[in-house]
């Protein structure tokens, strides 16, 4: 039975907990994850972790913050002047918005304040800051 190795395609299920073992996202009870190493569709950890596994096989990865999401980036978080909210917009702690950027692409935030002058948004990965720990079975492995 053959490694999977950058370039084959894969379908693996996960779990994957913060460094408290809060679950924070999980395969379980649906499709597998299907993605092509070598490509950068997921964290560099997570594909790192499943290079070398074989079809069947299950491991635990820990994963650090440098392969993960990076650092939580303070040049990342926005204050914006409270008028520039939108009318028809009625933010509240902890909402997800998608707000163009300054290079045309389109940067998704997290409401963090709310003031009577500005609104603070984060525009980190929510997991930006943290190390992981997934659970991974290879399900599957083809070359391309």
């Amino acid at each position: 039975m053959s490694e999977a190795k950058r370039g084959d395609n894969v379908k693996v299920h996960y779990t994957g907990k913060l460094g408290d073992g809060t679950i924070f996202d999980s395969s379980d009870g649906g499709e597998p994850l299907e993605f092509a190493l070598g490509s950068g569709q997921v964290i560099q950890g997570f594909e790192e972790g499943v290079v070398g596994m074989k079809v069947g096989e299950s491991k635990v990865v820990e994963i650090p913050v440098a392969k993960a999401y990076g650092e939580h980036n303070p040049e990342m978080v926005i204050q914006a002047p409270i008028e520039q909210v939108p009318p028809d917009l009625n933010p509240e702690l902890g909402m997800r918005l998608e707000m163009g950027g300054a290079n045309g692409e389109i940067l998704r935030v997290v409401v963090v304040e709310i003031a009577d002058t500005h609104i603070t948004l984060d525009a980190n990965p929510p997991l930006a800051g943290e190390d992981l720990t997934f659970e991974i079975e290879l399900v599957e492995c083809a070359a391309p």
